[in-house]
C-alpha cells in the first residue's frame, strides 16, 4: 500500500520523507481508519480532494513542511508531522502539528519520528525553535511533547478553532540550545 521514498532521515523503526500526491490513496485510508483516535483533536484528510489540497499546501507553501512517517521494515505510513507556519528572519520558529495513525498508535514510533524532525528542523532546515500547542485534556500530545524534551511554556485560552469550538492550549517548545545540550 505505501510509496516508497528515500527517507530524510531514519532512525531504528522509522524513517521520515516528505508527502507526496502520489501518497493519497494509503493516508487516506490510514486517516478513515483512526476517526475515533484523532477526534476531537484532529482531522487529518480522508477523502482525495480533501488531500490534494493538505498536501499540495505541505508541497508547496514555503511556510510549511510536512513529513510522513513510515516504518522502515514495511514501508507504511504510521503517522505525520507537520512544521507549520514557518518565520524565518531573527524568528526562525515553527509550529509542530502531528499524528499517528491507529495501527501505529502507543508502539513509540512517533517519539522516534519527533526526535528525527527536531533535528531535520535544526539542522538542514535551519531553524532555532519549535513550538507544539495541544489541547490540555489530549493526554497523548503532551506526553509526546515532554517525553520528546519539550518545555511547558504556559497556557493559551480560546487559541485555536478546533472542531466548531475555541480550544484552550498549552503551549510547549524547544530550541536547538535544548537539543544541543
Amino acid at each position: 500500500m505505501s510509496v516508497t521514498r528515500a527517507y530524510l532521515a531514519e532512525g531504528p523503526r522509522v524513517g521520515i520523507r516528505p508527502f507526496t500526491l502520489e501518497d493519497e490513496a494509503e493516508f487516506t485510508a490510514r486517516a478513515r481508519e483512526s476517526k475515533d483516535l484523532h477526534h476531537p483533536w484532529l482531522f487529518p484528510p480522508d477523502a482525495e480532494r480533501a488531500y490534494a489540497a493538505y498536501a499540495g499546501r505541505l508541497i508547496d507553501d514555503p511556510t510549511k513542511a510536512g513529513f510522513l512517517v513510515c516504518e522502515k521494515d514495511s514501508g507504511a505510513i504510521a503517522g505525520f508531522i507537520n512544521i507549520n507556519n514557518i518565520v524565518e528572519g531573527g524568528f526562525l520558529c515553527g509550529a509542530l502539528g502531528y499524528g499517528a495513525f491507529a495501527h501505529a498508535a502507543g508502539r513509540g514510533l512517533m517519539a522516534e519520528a519527533l526526535g528525527l524532525v527536531v533535528r531535520h528542523a535544526f539542522g538542514p532546515m535551519g531553524l532555532h525553535r519549535l513550538e507544539i500547542n495541544a489541547q490540555p485534556g489530549n493526554t497523548a500530545s503532551i506526553a509526546l511533547a515532554r517525553r520528546c524534551g519539550f518545555r511547558l511554556e504556559g497556557f493559551s485560552p480560546d487559541m485555536i478553532y478546533i472542531d466548531g469550538a475555541w480550544r484552550d492550549h498549552e503551549r510547549w517548545a524547544i530550541t536547538a540550545e535544548m537539543v544541543r545540550d
